[in-house]
């Protein structure tokens, strides 16, 4: 019997993140690296982050590739908007019968969100940053902002992407 999402929420005392979703941040290794930019990150950073049809993950960007591992719950779709203008799905799930993935990394640089299936309602998974997660290399995205790039992406901004960023 599945899990509801209220039980992993409540378990995993996950917290609402700004993107969307719901998320702990999980322990951080103590070896530290320097980045490009010098400053000092943890190798990696890895968070359990929760998704549901009525909190998707809104379009953002990181300067990092972030690997996501499907743990629970329902597929989820993976929505990619390359700087070169096109545009992919990939799902994360459990059913390699139906061409789902267990783990898929998104690529630095790419803008991309997250949805349930339609027919869904929540997808645990796992998202691991290298070198760690900073705030700073976070960019969130207005529907404005994207379909000025990518006006032939209509649908998928109007739903993933914010009217005005969140405070």
């Amino acid at each position: 019997m599945q899990k509801s999402k209220n039980y992993w929420i409540e378990q995993l005392n996950l917290l609402p993140h700004p993107e969307g979703g719901y998320y702990k941040t999980v322990p951080q290794p103590a070896e530290q690296i320097t980045t490009e930019d010098q400053r000092e990150r943890p190798l990696y950073t890895s968070i359990y982050f929760l998704l549901s049809q009525e909190s998707p993950s809104h379009f953002h960007r990181l300067k990092s590739d972030e690997i996501w591992y499907f743990h629970a719950g329902d597929p989820l779709t993976i929505h990619l908007l390359y700087p070169d203008g096109h545009y992919e799905q990939v799902k994360l799930g459990s059913s390699i019968e139906n061409k789902e993935v267990l783990q898929y990394t998104v690529p630095k640089g790419v803008i991309f969100g997250s949805s349930i299936e339609e027919n869904g309602d929540y997808a645990l998974v796992s998202c691991m940053v290298a070198p760690g997660f900073d705030y700073q290399d976070f960019e969130l995205f207005t529907q404005a902002q994207l379909l000025e790039v990518y006006p032939h992406q209509r649908e998928v901004i109007r739903k993933l992407a914010f009217e005005s960023l969140p405070d």
